[in-house]
């Protein structure tokens, strides 16, 4: 096994079969954070981290935890700014990649949607989960892994 690793913000993750599907085929550790309630059995050959039920719990340990030899998933656009900061690679459930050149951008839109929907003026959502989204996600996983493992 390499020294790669795939740390998934758990909790929410669309595609957490993909991810020990292609950190297998790659020879990657895979740890999966959570607040809680994944059943282990599910998913063997991954770590399971279940951290406090506190706000962010789960963020804080992978951000604290990431290093540039890590892939990180998740789609929550704070926690992958704190790891870009860390040196990891992120990338989405949908398959998109966020990097130091596009996390200001995401950040802002963000934000403004929040802003959105705070003043009452919209009602945005994340767009549904598509199988585009899943094989578009696995193709860039790989990629990422590919490009991770040859580095280290």
């Amino acid at each position: 096994m390499s020294g790669v690793r795939v740390i998934v913000d758990a909790d929410a993750c669309p595609v957490k079969d993909e991810v020990l599907e292609v950190a297998g085929r790659r020879g990657a550790g895979v740890v999966l954070v959570s607040n809680g309630g994944m059943r282990p059995s599910r998913y063997p050959g991954a770590r399971i981290v279940s951290v406090s039920d506190g706000f962010d719990a789960a963020d804080d340990w992978i951000a604290e935890e990431a290093t540039p030899a890590d892939v990180v998933i998740t789609a929550d656009i704070p926690l992958a700014s704190r790891a870009l900061e860390k040196g990891a690679a992120v990338l989405g459930p949908d398959g998109r990649p966020f990097t130091l050149e596009n996390i200001g951008a995401a950040l802002s839109f963000r934000s403004f949607n929040q802003h959105l929907r705070e003043s009452g003026t919209t009602n945005t959502y994340n767009k549904p989960f598509a199988p585009a989204d899943r094989s578009r996600f696995r193709a860039e996983l790989d990629r990422i892994l590919r490009r991770a493992i040859i580095a280290s």
